[in-house]
């Protein structure tokens, strides 16, 4: 499902990524944590390439990634009608209702029409357990129910993987638990995820596994009990021992 192969990417001078190798299987849940500024959320961003990387390539969802692809090139279009995302600070449109903002997408990129994506789209809320939300704007939505919207916008798509950038961290305890029931509803489902988070109780609960990222490279990688009980380098020793103080 993703082959990520010698994956490199710079800020001018400063190494983000470096020689990042990694396979992920249909249906798996995976976990992405490490300390802040290590390269986590760029990892999850070159999956799609709304961060362009340096050198190396990536495989997902039947798409190849390369070097130097430009952002109007077709096969990336195609490709983020496949690979969902979700982001930290809901992004939603403003201006438009939560049956709107998730309706949009599939209109506009998949030439849907307007009764089958609105259709599509209430189920989605039901899904996220908003059915009774579609008219509501995001002013109108705690933290928590626009993050859920967002997650709906994303599966309008249909897509194959999804990439989740540090979904709960806008969030307080309450409407961290909603959004978290949504992504354990998802992978009940077969759903193929990589989650950039804090939340070791996720990590523990959901993931199938757990890769700890630090100074651009894959430190740890493993199943929830090998990396986080049972740690084998002296980052993610670290790094769980300081969460758990």
């Amino acid at each position: 499902m993703i082959s990520v192969h010698t994956l490199s990417k710079r800020h001018g001078d400063r190494r983000v990524l470096e020689n990042v190798s990694a396979e992920v299987t249909k249906g798996e849940t995976i976990a992405i944590v490490g300390p802040s500024g290590g390269g986590k959320s760029t990892l999850l961003r070159c999956l799609n390439y709304l961060e362009k990387f340096d050198a190396g390539f990536v495989e997902i969802a039947g798409a190849k990634l390369i070097p130097g692809m430009r952002n109007g090139d077709p096969a990336l279009r195609s490709l983020r009608s496949r690979v969902g995302m979700v982001f930290q600070q809901f992004n939603l449109f403003p201006h438009l209702t939560a049956l709107a903002n998730i309706t949009l997408a599939p209109q506009v990129v998949k030439r849907t029409g307007n009764a089958e994506a609105e259709k599509h789209a209430l189920e989605l809320l039901e899904r996220v357990g908003l059915g009774d939300r579609g008219g509501a704007f995001p002013h109108e939505l705690s933290g928590g129910q626009q993050q859920r919207v967002a997650i709906a916008r994303a599966l309008a798509m249909k897509p194959e993987v999804m990439l989740f950038d540090e979904p709960t961290s806008a969030l307080d305890p309450e409407m961290r638990d909603e959004v978290m029931a949504v992504i354990k509803d998802l992978r009940a489902g077969g759903m193929t995820m990589l989650v950039v988070t804090h939340e070791m109780q996720f990590a523990s609960d959901i993931a199938t596994r757990v890769w700890v990222i630090d100074r651009g490279h894959i430190a740890e990688d493993g199943t929830p009990k090998q990396v986080i009980d049972e740690p084998k380098t002296d980052v993610a020793r670290e790094f769980f021992g300081r969460l758990r103080r």
